[in-house]
């Protein structure tokens, strides 16, 4: 059962609510239901903006959705916002009556989970990475800080952190009534604590941002684990992705192609520019710029990118 998440509180100092209210919407934001589009039979998603969180899209930035079961519902992500996950929980109560059993965080990033309060009421029980915890724990402080700037100090004042019930170490099962997801954990990718949700009877996977379209892949994690885990999901007997970002649905596994070429790209250039004695200065000007096209967010997120993966690369 979700619980509030006092310790984080308390550990912070934050100034989080015990509570948030459906009927509070930030004043010029969408309201209503959230447009949601049935990719598979009782499988549900809703593609976020491809942009920088903000006022005008309320942090709403990331591919989240719902799978309903014969007896019960499972939420995928929350989204960037209380507001989204509001409007998530109406868009969910617009198709079923069906108690929401479970909510399932994919990682830590806040465009993924700061609608989690929104479904408290519901009691749910939150399903993430054993690793999750410690990572919201240590980055709540910065999350609401940047949240307020960008979002708006009305919505970061309603941002309520929820601990998890149900830490995934390998992988876990949840019954929805004749419908299983497969929970699995990975290791060190796109961050320390990715997982990925596979409904069996649709073969729709929920790729979190382990998978990502059009939107350029951000490595908070390590980018040669990563070429890893790619290569084990690719062995996911699914049929299409929700990607954490990009188009919703994809085909499976062909969703991973150019994500694989950008990573392993970053990886060969990098260890070019090592091997002659590059520094990551210059690194940072000349590696990968040939994909500048093929992403959008390229210019805000590349450089760190190159900067992460040169790092970790030094230590080979």
């Amino acid at each position: 059962m979700i619980r509030p998440f006092l310790s984080l509180v308390i550990c912070l100092g934050l100034a989080v609510p015990l509570a948030a209210s459906p009927a509070a919407v930030a004043d010029g934001h969408a309201s209503g239901p959230l447009p949601v589009e049935e990719i598979a039979p009782g499988v549900f998603a809703h593609r976020g903006h491809e942009a920088l969180p903000s006022f005008e899209n309320n942090g709403d930035i990331a591919n989240i959705g719902f799978v309903i079961g014969d007896e019960a519902v499972a939420v995928i992500d929350s989204g960037g916002s209380p507001t989204t996950g509001e409007r998530l929980l109406a868009a969910i109560r617009q198709r079923t009556d069906l108690p929401i059993r479970y909510l399932i965080n994919t990682h830590v990033h806040f465009d993924h989970l700061f609608g989690n309060g929104a479904f408290r009421d519901e009691g749910p029980e939150l399903v993430a990475h054993e690793r999750l915890q410690g990572a919201l724990m240590t980055r709540a402080e910065v999350y609401l800080a940047r949240f307020e700037e960008t979002v708006g100090p009305e919505e970061a004042a309603r941002v309520l952190m929820l601990p998890t019930d149900i830490p995934v170490t390998e992988r876990t099962e949840l019954d929805l009534g004749g419908r299983v997801l497969e929970v699995v954990a990975y290791q060190t990718a796109h961050t320390n604590n990715d997982v990925s949700v596979l409904d069996r009877r649709t073969g729709t996977l929920f790729a979190g941002d382990l998978v990502s379209l059009q939107h350029i892949p951000i490595i908070d994690g390590s980018v040669l684990r990563w070429l890893d885990v790619m290569d084990r999901m690719a062995e996911i007997p699914a049929r299409i992705v929700v990607p954490g970002h990009g188009p919703i649905p994809a085909p499976w596994p062909d969703a991973l192609m150019p994500q694989r070429r950008y990573l392993e790209g970053l990886v060969a250039e990098i260890r070019e520019q090592q091997k002659s004695l590059g520094t990551i200065q210059q690194a940072v000007r000349e590696v990968g710029r040939e994909e500048a096209d093929q992403w959008t967010l390229f210019d805000e997120y590349h450089s760190r990118n190159v900067t992460a993966a040169f790092a970790e690369l030094e230590w080979e």
